[in-house]
């Protein structure tokens, strides 16, 4: 499967979120149609980017965890999964999960001399295929407990509202007790802004990409099904263990990404 610049693609758009130079002008064109509710939208990417750092960090530092399965990675760019935790332990092993050409290209180039650290092509909305997947089992032992990401990616599910709990519980259902599980999502947090949320997804849903579902913390907190949340549960990513104080108010894209871990018993 080839690159298509004419159909935009949510890896280059995150990048594009990211300032980053690996997109083209139709994944800008959903930037720009996003910053027409909130002119602060790339920040929903710096926000995501953040929870993924502080999270990787928590799981590689307090958990024992040795393998990570990092579903719907995007492209490499600063500070990427692997990075973070082989720091802590460099041991620790990573498969990145992701279907679009471009990312496969950047990440297997960027990770030719990193043993620990793999990509496989597949749809990460196909549960029972990721699962079974044999380049994903020849580095992830289903035995052993996993941490598993979906960083940004459920709110990219282009079907029936109901289907990313579902998709969430065939993963967990698959995971051994003592795994642990990191979502984040775009977010409706139910106040004056969600006005501007539903308008940020009216425009992601109606831009070249066509998709991007805002859930409320209620709904985020069921793709979690009966895992026990870390503290502080799901919450703003910006306000999940914060790297320190804060001195300025958050905006409104800051205001609607949210994220949280659980463990499974």
């Amino acid at each position: 499967m080839g690159v298509d610049p004419t159909r935009a693609s949510i890896a280059r758009v995150y990048d594009a979120f990211l300032l980053g130079k690996d997109n083209y002008e139709i994944d800008r064109e959903v930037l720009r149609k996003v910053q027409q509710a909130a002119p602060e939208a790339q920040d929903l990417a710096t926000e995501n980017r953040g929870f993924l750092i502080r999270a990787c960090r928590f799981l590689a530092s307090q958990t024992g965890i040795t393998q990570f399965l990092d579903l719907g990675s995007g492209l490499p760019t600063a500070e990427n999964t692997h990075q973070v935790v082989q720091r802590i332990n460099p041991e620790i092993k990573v498969v990145y999960v992701d279907n679009d050409p471009v990312v496969l290209a950047h990440g297997r180039a960027l990770l030719e001399e990193n043993e620990n650290t793999h990509f496989v092509s597949d749809d990460i909305f196909e549960p029972e295929r990721i699962i079974g997947n044999p380049d994903i089992r020849r580095h992830i032992d289903f035995t052993q407990p996993i941490a598993l990401l979906q960083l940004g990616t459920l709110h990219h599910y282009n079907g029936p509202h109901e289907a990313p709990a579902q998709i969430m519980k065939k993963y967990i259902d698959a995971l051994p007790p003592g795994s642990y599980v990191a979502i984040s999502h775009f977010s409706d947090p139910q106040d004056e802004l969600s006005e501007i949320a539903r308008k940020m997804e009216d425009f992601f849903i109606h831009s070249p990409m066509g998709s991007g579902t805002f859930r409320t913390k209620a709904e985020i907190e069921e793709l979690f099904h009966d895992l026990e949340l870390v503290e502080p549960g799901v919450r703003l990513c910006a306000d999940w263990w914060p790297d320190g104080p804060r001195i300025k108010e958050l905006n409104t894209a800051q205001r609607t990404i949210s994220g949280g871990i659980g463990r499974k018993k």
